[in-house]
């Protein structure tokens, strides 16, 4: 593709993502949106994670990125021109026909809540896995705010490597407030980031990009128990609840046991540790029991636990799901708090 173009396309995937910013940009919580923003910063104007952003040029930038979504605040999204056909831009499948034999890669899906993300990157490699197309990228041309490191979108396997290094990094920052010794410190002492931070991302992030890769091949054996229409519609209904957290937690749970955790107690022990202290949120509430077969692997090297968990997990969340499934088809958007009762009985 030639420059121009390029730079003509880049901009209007830009532009969208922009305004899904205007849209979902104040959804979080006011110290993870203002790290959020510093590291879009970063992004935007091309600097290393060893430097450090000037505060007030920060500052200034978030008001003129603040501004600039308020104008976006009714905007829709505009579709892309490529080889001068318009396409949909959740059209992914069309837009990498035209993009991925040029060494381009673009995605356009919904993710939590119901947000928008968009981005456009380099193309790494691409390969047939189980029936999915897996995509990796690297270097990214246009995101948005939260660029997710991974989607599984109608089957293909987005998995961004750029966004799995700024994840990493945002999470090494927040763990040196305190230094705290727990599996997120273990995961982070296996790399060299206190001599060099560049070089230990990068050794991190070709570790770690497996594991997401995992996860997304596990979404898409989930799919296939749950049928994806069925539960995006369900996951719809319950948009904002509490009940959707539990859905996309249950999901994530099972993906991981039908895939990720089987593998990670064959891989690298940095893995699980990270895998472990990534955990949080609905995640962490649902599986107590993952964490207590963790410490018995961690202190005495006994990974029976985990083990028995993955293989049961794989039934246990199943199980869940079909239930919260059952419930949303038998009530519709009215069972979100019959679903919260069914999780608080529904802990592994």
């Amino acid at each position: 593709m030639e420059e121009k173009q390029l730079t003509l396309l880049r901009e209007q995937v830009q532009y969208n993502c922009h305004v899904a910013d205007a849209r979902h940009g104040g959804d979080y919580g006011l110290c993870t949106y203002l790290l959020r923003m510093r590291e879009y910063y970063r992004w935007e104007c091309g600097l290393g994670f060893a430097e450090v952003p000037p505060r007030e040029r920060v500052a200034e930038w978030i008001e003129r990125r603040e501004a600039l979504w308020d104008g976006l605040d009714a905007a829709e999204f505009a579709p892309l021109t490529l080889a001068g056909e318009r396409f949909d831009p959740f059209d992914s499948a069309a837009i990498n026909h035209h993009l991925v034999p040029g060494g381009l890669v673009y995605s356009g899906g919904l993710g939590s809540a119901g947000k928008p993300h968009f981005f456009l990157g380099r193309l790494e490699r691409q390969e047939v896995l189980g029936g999915h197309t897996l995509f990796v990228s690297g270097r990214e041309l246009a995101r948005d705010l939260a660029a997710p490191p991974a989607m599984t979108l109608e089957g293909d396997i987005f998995v961004r490597r750029e966004s799995l290094r700024r994840m990493l990094w945002e999470k090494l920052e927040s763990w040196r407030w305190q230094r705290p010794d727990n599996a997120l410190g273990r995961a982070f002492s296996s790399y060299a980031f206190d001599s060099d931070t560049e070089a230990a991302l990068d050794a991190m992030a070709e570790n770690e990009i497996d594991l997401l890769i995992l996860h997304e091949q596990g979404e898409c054996a989930a799919g296939g128990y749950l049928g994806d229409r069925q539960w995006q519609a369900m996951l719809s209904d319950f948009a904002f609840t509490p009940a959707e957290l539990v859905a996309r937690a249950v999901r994530d749970h099972l993906a991981d046991c039908l895939s990720t955790l089987p593998a990670l107690l064959r891989r690298d022990p940095a893995s699980l540790h990270f895998y472990i202290g990534s955990l949080a949120g609905m995640r962490k509430e649902l599986f107590p029991g993952l964490q207590a077969a963790y410490r018995l692997w961690h202190e005495r090297g006994d990974a029976s636990a985990l083990a028995c968990l993955a293989q049961e997990g794989g039934a246990h969340w199943r199980r869940l799901a079909e239930r919260i499934m059952a419930l949303h088809g038998a009530h519709g958007a009215a069972a979100a708090g019959q679903v919260m009762r069914l999780a608080e009985a529904g802990h592994l």
